[in-house]
């Protein structure tokens, strides 16, 4: 078997038999009827997190700037156009979500954005807010908002993308990585608040991923490549079903134990 195939197509690859015992494609069930929302949902790790969760029998609403409404289509769910660092969009289309669906249980704080290489001290002050916004408080208004409809729906998770920067110095990512941080910190406060009202929220960590967010990182500093890939001692990149594959179990019921935990999906990067 192709691992790194979408799923889609892995899908078809196999026989209904080999469904309920591959662990890659998902329990098919595990979120029937379940609404989830994800930010950044329209390409790299948020589509592959999208499809993963439609795979597993969710209704996905994919909120992104651009592109949701044609990753909605491609994966049957509904797309909303939203900024997220906008408190009354981000209001407004989750909103938007609970009464289309009539609910909300599962939450993927995924848009960010990298900012842009440049050593600290020549860093563009109007760029580093920018990164602070979406970054940051992105996750914020998301569970600012999310997490009221979560709490009306019954209870469920939230799972913050931040990342293996956010507890490793990467030069001349200074803001992302300082976003990525306080992503960590805010995602164990709120899950010490809510723990015991039935919403368990955890934190994803992933290392280089094969997303058009690292490919550009790559394209604009193409001597960061190397010195990235060999600090993962797996030797290779990742890819965003592998992601996918992670924040699918930390919204899971197999996850039920945890919560308020940074879940570093990195190669090794951060052991190293």
């Amino acid at each position: 078997m192709q691992p790194n195939l979408p799923l889609s197509r892995l899908r078809d690859r196999l026989s209904p038999s080999d469904h309920a015992d591959d662990v890659t494609v998902g329990t098919m069930t595990r979120f029937e009827g379940k609404i989830a929302a994800v930010t950044g949902g329209a390409s790299g790790i948020g589509f592959a997190v999208a499809e993963r969760l439609v795979t597993d029998g969710a209704t996905v609403a994919i909120l992104d700037l651009a592109g949701a409404d044609s990753a909605a289509k491609e994966l049957g769910g509904t797309g909303y156009v939203v900024d997220v660092s906008d408190a009354a969009q981000v209001e407004t289309t989750l909103q938007a979500v609970v009464a289309r669906y009539g609910g909300l249980h599962l939450l993927v704080n995924n848009a960010g954005i990298d900012g842009g290489p440049f050593p600290l001290a020549q860093y563009p002050p109007d760029e580093f807010d920018r990164v602070i916004a979406v970054n940051l408080r992105g996750v914020f208004l998301g569970m600012r908002y999310g997490i009221p409809h979560i709490l009306a729906s019954g209870g469920g998770a939230i799972v913050n993308t931040a990342s293996a920067a956010g507890i490793r110095g990467v030069p001349s990512l200074a803001p992302y990585s300082a976003t990525k941080a306080a992503v960590i910190s805010l995602t164990k406060t709120a899950a010490v608040e809510y723990a015991d009202q039935g919403v368990r929220i955890n934190a994803v960590l992933p290392g280089a991923i094969e997303t058009p967010m690292m490919a550009k990182i790559f394209d604009e500093a193409p001597e960061m490549r190397d010195p990235i890939v060999a600090g993962h001692p797996l030797g290779r990149t990742g890819t965003p079903a592998e992601i996918a594959a992670t924040v699918a179990f930390l919204l899971s019921d197999d996850a039920g134990f945890i919560t308020g935990a940074g879940f570093s999906a990195d190669g090794g990067y951060t052991a190293a």
